[in-house]
Formats: C-alpha cells, structure tokens, sequence
C-alpha cells in the first residue's frame, strides 16, 4: 500500500519521493486497517503480474462536519490516494476499487464525497459522477 502511495505522491507537482516516512507510517495504517468498524477504509486489487505485489489502491475517510443543506447528518467522504501501478493501469482497477468506496461510503451514511482529481484521472471521476467544485484549499503543516 505505501508503495503505491508512493507512485501518487510521486505524480502530484511538488510531490516528495523521498520514502523514508514508510517505516515510520506502517504501525498506523495496520491499526487503522485493523478498525473493521472504522471511518478509515482501503479497497485494492492484485497485480496479476507480479505475487505479493498490489495492481491499483484506493483510500478513503469518513469525517463529520457539522450538517448543511444538502447534508444534514454532516457525514462527509473523502478519497485520498488513488493510485495503479504504471504497469497495470487501464485495465479498470482504480474503478473497481473505487466502485467499492462509494458503497462503502454509502453504507456509513456520507452524504457527500469529495476528492482531488489530477487532469488524467478527472474522466474517471466523472463517469461516477463527481463534479468540479470551486472550492479554495489552503493548507497549514503542523
């Protein structure tokens, strides 16, 4: 899963390829990943070429915020590193795992899903039915 963390990171402008945070970020994910009920959830799909290795990775968050018109529960998705390996790709696995995602969003009751698209990915997200939204993104780091 990091690995193919990595191959997003590395796509993103002003991505860092450095893969040192690997070692240091595993405990978290196994034990978010170990969370069955948790507002934390992968979908991914094998490399068919190559055991033990992952063809296609799909992230996604359940947050609360408070409610708004639109969505009053205020459970709110969000899709975070969607990544193919660049030797598996247009082979529909980013949609299959992505397919997953939005069920499970659904099934926790997110009234709406948000995501960054980068220019290759944007028809994907469209054909789900993911629409631009001007929405200023500023960021902070701790």
């Amino acid at each position: 899963m990091l690995r193919l963390r990595q191959v997003m990171i590395d796509t993103l402008p002003g991505g860092d390829s450095s893969t040192e945070w690997h070692t240091e970020s595993l405990p978290s994910l196994r034990e978010r990943l170990g969370e069955a009920d948790g507002d934390f959830a992968a979908f991914v799909v094998d490399h068919p070429d190559r055991p033990e290795a992952l063809a296609s990775l799909v992230v996604g968050t359940v947050d609360y915020r408070i409610g708004k018109a639109g969505n009053p529960r205020g459970l709110a998705g969000y899709v975070f590193s969607v990544a193919t390996d660049p030797h598996a790709r247009r082979r529909g696995y980013a949609r299959a795992c992505m397919d997953e995602l939005l069920v499970w969003f659904r099934e926790r009751g997110a009234g709406q899903v948000m995501l960054t698209a980068s220019p290759e990915a944007e028809p994907l997200y469209a054909s789900l039915g993911f629409v631009p939204k001007p929405d200023p993104t500023m960021i902070l780091r701790l």
